[in-house]
Formats: C-alpha cells, structure tokens, sequence
C-alpha cells in the first residue's frame, strides 16, 4: 500500500510549496510518525496551522484503528512506512522531501503542536538542531513515570559526558534538523553503516543519533523549552528494555568508533540522498 497510500491525501500548498523553493526561500516539512494515533491525531491536526509549513508527511506504520481514514476524509497526506519502526519512518520521510528544515514531532499528545513556530524561528536563527526539552526549566513532562524519567535523564547524562555535550534532553521526539545537518551526520542510512546497527533497529532511532552526532561534529544546536503533555489514546510504542538497550548500545558504538565511521565519502553502502 506503499505508493497508493500517498493518492489517499495531498500535500498542503503545493503550489505554494513550489512557487517558495523556486525564489530560494527555506521551506519546512512537518514529519509525523503514526502507529495507530486516531486519537492523539483528532487532538493534534486541527491545532496545526497551515502556515506553519511548507510540506507536511504522516508516515504510517501500519495503523488498524482508522488512522488512515481520518486522513484520507480530511485530505492530510500520508504513506504508509514500507520498513518497521521509528528510524525508517525518519528515513522514508526524509527521501520524500527537499524541504530546508524538517520537524519532527509526535501526533499523541505528547507535542504541543503550538511550539512549532518558536522551534522553527529558533532554527531561523542559525542553528542545525533545535530540541524541544522537556527539562529545560520551567518545562515539565506530565507523561514521564519514574522508569522513564530516570532512562532519559541517564542517557542525556551519559551522552552530555562522553561527547562534552550540554544538553537538558537527548531523546525526546520533538525537534527540527537542517537538511544539510542530516545529511553531515548520516542520520538518513544509519541501518547501512556498520554490521551491529545493520541488526538492531533500536540503535539507529534520529533522536540520540543526532544529540550524539551533532555534539561529535560541533553543529551548532539549542533547546527550547516545552511541556510533554500525557500521550492520548493508545498504547505507548517504546519498549523499555529495548528501546533503552539499544539507546545504550548506541551511545559506546558512536563513542568507540567516533564520527569518521559515518562521515567518510568512500564508506560503502551509503546511501546519499539529495
């Protein structure tokens, strides 16, 4: 359902879209994973305002509780993922548009979608990464548990260390890249390039990879503050034990072999998008 899943929507403006990237101005994708979001989307869509973005890209994973049909009866675009997980969503979104600046937030509730033009003006600024920090003062997450507060707050410390990075959240799913940051860090092919992340697909999430490779290549990056409000409807996706396996993992991989592994020209099997 790959291809004629994109004939069930549109891209927003269009012509719009078109008519910006031929007099040079800098475009924005909003890219939404989607794993069976009806609710969290009915909360999330009406609250995003068109102007905001140029492009806007729903990637699927294979919704079974009408995620797909609310797009379609309200004309949002959306393909569904042909790989599983977060990581080839990020992938598959990203080799489907040009636009100059990608943000990546989560429809569930868990993104207040009315951050987006202070993330986006952030970027304006300059930098190549802007995060939406859960613990950046005075920001709260009002989803976190015990468990989950102590994982992300253990990784951003252990990532903060290792790659004397400054970061208040490493992990969290609400954030903008530069097209050209992404593609300077490899986010893009990260399953092609080294046989262990080839295996597992928990180590090759955009999120920590780009807190890492950012911080390894001196990219120029900020946070915003911004509350995690509670997730609507549905299940929570992340495993704790794998997801935080391969976050670990990922960490003293990037680490050991630093960030000649992935920025080499010659290095096989990369994939260079345009």
């Amino acid at each position: 359902m790959g291809a004629g899943a994109l004939s069930g929507g549109r891209y927003a403006g269009p012509i719009e879209r078109k008519e910006a990237m031929e007099k040079g101005k800098r475009t924005v994708g909003i890219v939404l994973p989607t794993l069976n979001e009806i609710e969290g989307l009915k909360w999330f869509m009406p609250r995003l305002k068109k102007e905001w973005y140029d492009e806007l890209l729903i990637v699927d994973g294979g919704s079974t509780d009408g995620t797909l049909e609310y797009c379609r009866q309200y004309g949002y675009p959306y393909f569904v993922q042909s790989g599983k997980g977060l990581a080839n969503a990020n992938n598959e979104a990203f080799a489907r548009t040009k636009a100059d600046i990608l943000v990546e937030a989560t429809p569930d509730g868990n993104s207040l979608p009315e951050l987006i033009p202070s993330l986006i003006a952030k970027m304006d600024e300059g930098y190549d990464m802007v995060v939406v920090s859960r613990y950046l003062p005075p920001a709260k997450s009002y989803d976190d548990d015990p468990v989950t507060a102590f994982g992300n707050r253990m990784f951003t410390f252990f990532i903060n260390v290792l790659f004397k990075a400054h970061y208040t959240d490493t992990l969290v799913g609400f954030r903008a890249w530069r097209r050209e940051a992404i593609l300077k860090m490899s986010l893009h092919d990260q399953f092609e390039q080294t046989w262990l992340k080839s295996r597992c697909m928990y180590m090759n999430c955009w999120d920590p990879a780009s807190s890492i490779r950012a911080a390894a290549l001196k990219l120029k990056t900020a946070e915003i503050a911004g509350d995690e409000p509670v997730r609507i409807g549905g299940a929570r996706k992340l495993s704790i034990v794998r997801n935080g396996f391969g976050i670990l993992l990922e960490i003293f991989h990037e680490f050991f072999l630093g960030p000649g592994f992935y920025t080499r020209p010659e290095r096989p099997y990369a994939k260079k998008a345009g």
